[in-house]
């Protein structure tokens, strides 16, 4: 789950321990190889860029994100790549990218109507001719939150011999299309658990034609997991690609 909070450094220290390498980021990873030129929206510690560049990617790739915490280490990763500080209301691109691309569930941080169509705005005119815009959101008909319980905790190792753990709990009753929750982390040599709070929105696909219809994007296609199958009702994603309507 990506929040906000990872602003924080200790917990942005963190954050690829907590978000391994999987089945999502080699969907992603797949698309950004097959473009010339890509902008990751919410890129996080860029990992999907570096991977990219790794694996021989010679075009721009351009990370942008609000969290200075998290680009700290993208840079530190990769630092031949873009790494942009901010969002869609201090930098735009005009016909720049042939795609961009949102991971992490991050459209979901997008709780407003106002947010989020400047959010899709800038993305409208950040994408080339032909260009794609690729993103995922969880189904709220799959009612993921049901499962955020505080006795469902997660461990993972650090990589020094020590176990990350993280919990998260749903805040009931759940308000129309938002859900908040709290996140605790507790980590080797911390003096007490990092508790933090947030909140998601959850949009099903028409809401999301909607929204996407409104900033000028048309839905090419939409998948219910990672392995390109078909989106159903109960699908855990909304997996969406996008194109400039018309």
């Amino acid at each position: 789950m990506v929040h906000r909070s990872f602003s924080d450094v200790a917990l942005a220290g963190l954050y690829d321990v907590l978000n391994p390498w999987g089945p999502s980021d080699d969907f992603y990873l797949g698309l950004v190889q097959s473009a010339q030129s890509v902008l990751d929206v919410g890129c996080g510690t860029g990992a999907l860029l570096a991977r990219a560049r790794e694996r021989g990617h010679e075009g721009r790739l351009c990370g942008l994100d609000p969290a200075a915490a998290m680009l700290v280490r993208a840079r530190d990763r990769a630092p031949g790549i873009e790494w942009v500080l901010g969002d869609f209301r201090s930098h735009r691109w005009q016909g720049a990218f042939d795609l961009v691309v949102m991971t992490g569930h991050a459209f979901q941080e997008l709780l407003g109507d106002d947010e989020l169509h400047s959010c899709l705005r800038g993305v409208r005119e950040a994408l080339a001719e032909g260009g794609r815009f690729v993103f995922e959101t969880r189904n709220p008909g799959a009612r993921a939150w049901e499962s955020w319980t505080p006795e469902r905790v997660r461990e993972v190792p650090d990589g020094d011999g020590g176990v990350v753990s993280i919990r998260h709990e749903a805040r009931t009753p759940v308000r129309g299309d938002r859900v908040s929750y709290v996140s605790t982390v507790e980590a080797p040599g911390w003096e007490r658990p990092a508790v933090t709070q947030g909140t998601l929105r959850f949009l099903g696909p028409d809401r999301l034609s909607g929204f996407l219809a409104g900033a000028g994007l048309d839905v090419i296609e939409q998948y219910g997991d990672w392995g390109r199958g078909p989106l159903t009702p109960a699908s855990p994603e909304i997996i969406t690609v996008a194109a400039a309507a018309g």
